[in-house]
């Protein structure tokens, strides 16, 4: 057997994650099948690997930032190279996670990480490093999940962390001794599930959240035992227990100990609810958090918020996507903005002798710059990808997109000329999976919108796709944004600081004003004729310039029409489309 952590260290953080992040690798397609709460969209264990993988790659960097260091120093463990503290390594992991968390369960674990680390980082007299400090961390980590949903429900990921909390408190020993002991609790709390939530005992399943956390904890044992624990969702005990409870709630008809099947996290109906997922990180400070709590309640369910010292992750399911966002703008910085359409098509699990709902006919992908734009097109019912300014969307994320969409026809729309290739890969990929999917190459959002606009689910897929394409390119795309450095263009040098007007990807106009090259660019645009004007703007636009543009349009060309988005932090000041 090799050698094992005795106590809690940076080493046994760093091999805890690695561990974790492969069971749930092993798992992810199984929990992904049994996920049919809050919303059975079927990306449970998808969702919390994610997660994981980020809080895993943010403690790989803290490893190799000290090894650099070390060596820099010019010497190895005396010099403090290669050696993170415990400190550094835990808080690493529940910031990985918290920036890194997705949907509803990948957030509860951010928090779960993150308690834990509230305790093994704390600045105190006594380390927490051995079997009573790892009793501490999964208390806390298991409370303060729970604070951080609105409405907690029982028989979730949130019973099964409180379940293991509660066995680790009654072992006395060594981390392994204490690990065991939380992982047998919340194997036994998984396996009680359906006989708390009735629509697990419906569709013959455990929770699916819960399942992933088991995986998690039993790689926990792992690190300080040397052996993995066997425990298969399919194992006779959790099928008896599970078959048990289906087979009371056919004979009653009525949800077990007064939970009733339709029930959802925060007690709103399952089906039926909510269109939207919304999902940002949120700079804020605690009241204006505490504030955000409060509207967010109000206007959805599924809410957690989870964070802490400045920096939020905030997830809901809503109907107006919009006010979601724009919520989060009031209260701080909202970023890395996320919004998921559930559709009609949801991967709901159905029970014995009731098929599992179909995917949705159709659905459209877009990547989006900015936050109001994202919020506008997910209302239009598109599913979104942000694109932040430098950072460009990989094909994986469009692919996982596609997944989120959950139809069996797809229309792609990059939105960006640059991003070309990347959706060429992900529309490649998508298709493997068995998803038709059509990718209009739009050049930009205001594109992207003429598209939408024109967008029928009920036509024939080809001729939807024809006419969203027609009407992405009968419009001509600019954009106004600020020179980063001196360059040649097509209308001349330009240097840093200077206001360029591109029109269709070129540099057609350099000037010293924001206003007044967007005038001269909107001119050169409706030269050539046009029916309407879009103008997207940017947060650091000039607050005057829509009104400007507005009555510079109805005043010198008759007939066009003027319509305004915010587009929030975008990159370019303003975007400008002609139709």
């Amino acid at each position: 057997m090799p050698q094992v952590p005795q106590t809690f260290d940076a080493l046994a953080v760093r091999t805890w994650c690695g561990l974790a992040l492969e069971a749930l690798g092993r798992a992810r397609e199984e929990i992904d099948a049994i996920n049919v709460y809050p919303v059975a969209d079927g990306d449970t264990g998808t969702n919390l690997y994610l997660t994981l993988e980020s809080a895993t790659a943010a403690v790989e960097a803290v490893f190799a930032g000290h090894e650099v260091g070390g060596h820099e120093a010019g010497g190895g463990d005396e010099a403090g190279g290669g050696k993170p503290t415990l400190a550094d390594a835990v808080r690493a992991m529940a910031h990985g996670a918290l920036i890194g968390a997705r949907g509803n369960s990948g957030t509860i674990l951010a928090q779960l990480l993150r308690g834990m680390a509230q305790v093994l980082a704390a600045d105190s007299e006594t380390a927490h490093t051995d079997g009573p400090g790892l009793r501490l961390a999964l208390r806390q980590a298991a409370d303060s999940a729970r604070q951080a949903v609105a409405h907690p429900v029982e028989g979730t990921v949130l019973t099964v962390a409180s379940a293991a909390a509660d066995a680790a408190n009654g072992a006395e020993g060594d981390c392994g001794t204490v690990a065991r002991a939380a992982y047998e609790g919340a194997r036994a709390a998984l396996a009680a599930t359906p006989g708390q939530l009735a629509v697990l005992a419906r569709a013959g399943v455990v929770d699916a959240g819960g399942r992933g956390l088991v995986a998690v904890l039993a790689a926990l044992v792992e690190t300080f035992t040397g052996e993995a624990p066997r425990m298969r969702l399919g194992s006779p005990e959790v099928h008896a227990r599970v078959a048990a409870v289906v087979t009371d709630v056919d004979i009653f008809g009525a949800g077990i100990g007064g939970v009733h099947p339709d029930v959802c996290e925060d007690g709103a109906p399952e089906e039926g609810g909510p269109a939207f997922e919304v999902i940002y990180l949120l700079e804020a400070e605690d009241a204006a958090v505490d504030r955000l709590r409060g509207r967010l309640d109000r206007l959805g369910n599924s809410l957690v918020v989870v964070g802490g010292d400045g920096l939020w992750n905030v997830h809901v399911h809503v109907d107006d996507a919009g006010a979601a966002v724009e919520a989060g703008v009031e209260a701080g910085r909202p970023y890395r903005i996320r919004i998921t359409h559930f559709g009609l098509g949801d991967v709901h699990t159905g029970g014995p002798g009731r098929p599992p709902r179909e995917r949705a006919q159709r659905a459209v992908v877009a990547v989006v710059p900015g936050e109001g734009l994202a919020g506008l097109y997910a209302e239009a019912g598109a599913t979104t990808v942000l694109a932040r300014p430098g950072e460009p969307p990989a094909s994986g994320e469009l692919v996982e997109a596609v997944r989120r969409a959950h139809a069996r026809e797809v229309v792609l729309l990059p939105n960006d000329a640059e991003l070309r290739h990347t959706a060429a890969a992900a529309a490649e990929q998508a298709r493997a999976d068995g998803v038709r999917v059509a990718l209009i190459p739009t050049r930009s959002a205001v594109q992207g919108i003429a598209a939408l606009a024109v967008h029928e689910p009920e036509r024939r897929f080809d001729e939807d796709v024809v006419a969203m394409t027609s009407a992405a390119g009968a419009t001509r795309y600019a954009e106004v944004a600020v020179a980063e450095r001196q360059s040649w263009t097509m209308a001349g040098i330009c240097q840093a600081g200077d206001v360029l007007g591109l029109i269709d990807g070129d540099v057609a106009v350099i000037g010293s004003d924001i206003t007044t090259t967007a005038e001269s660019v909107l001119d050169r645009m409706l030269s050539a004729g046009g029916e309407m004007v879009t103008l997207v703007l940017g947060d650091e636009a000039p607050d005057a310039i829509a009104a400007h543009l507005e009555s510079r349009v109805r005043e010198s060309y008759l007939a066009v029409d003027t319509v305004v988005y915010r587009g929030g932090r975008q990159g370019a000041l303003l975007l400008i489309g002609v139709e």
